[in-house]
């Protein structure tokens, strides 16, 4: 099964390309985009790295991967994420956006989409995301969607703000997700 480009209200969700390596630099300059995740901005080579392991998971024809978001007006929106994890049947939800469409719902939008994705064409029995526990931004957006808080915990984190805190797991299965009202 390969990804397919999706679709919502406003947005357009193509599969990741080689073509969109730019935008990935782009995005990945701006440190603010990156506070929970690096605390830094990620070089040129780092985020070519990150590229080609991404090309290469979107390739493995399970129908998960990695999409670049537009807008209407082409105007570019971010990454959008749903890898597969080690436990089968499991995928995790993830989202990067640009900063000036910040605030706009595209990432509540394209998390619905990409867990109608998950459940209802590709097969998943439960989908996954984590962030630090002091992102209270992605946190909202992964209850908005249905996610449920499932642990805290403390993986080896980078010495960035917030860190001593640790990651929290939320989770959707299936069930939930079209049990949803």
């Amino acid at each position: 099964m390969s990804r397919p480009t999706l679709h919502t209200e406003r947005m357009r969700m193509v599969p990741l390309s080689d073509e969109h390596l730019e935008l990935e630099v782009e995005l990945d300059a701006d440190p603010e985009v990156l506070r929970f995740l690096y605390g830094r901005a990620r070089s040129r080579d780092e985020v070519l790295e990150s590229h080609t392991k991404r090309l290469v998971a979107g390739d493995r024809g399970d129908g998960l991967g990695y999409w670049m978001a537009f807008g209407p007006d082409g105007e570019f929106i971010g990454l959008m994420m749903l890898p597969p994890k080690p436990e089968p049947g499991a995928a995790e939800l993830g989202y990067r956006l640009s900063r000036r469409v910040w605030r706009r719902g595209y990432a509540s939008e394209a998390s619905r989409e990409l867990l109608r994705y998950a459940f209802e064409e590709a097969g998943q029995t439960r989908v996954v995301a984590e962030t630090m526990t002091i992102n209270a931004g992605s946190r909202a957006v992964m209850e908005k969607v249905g996610l449920r808080y499932v642990r805290t915990f403390f993986p080896d984190l980078p010495p960035i703000p917030g860190s001593d805190q640790g990651e929290v797991e939320y989770a959707i299965t299936r069930e939930q997700w079209l049990a949803r009202g």
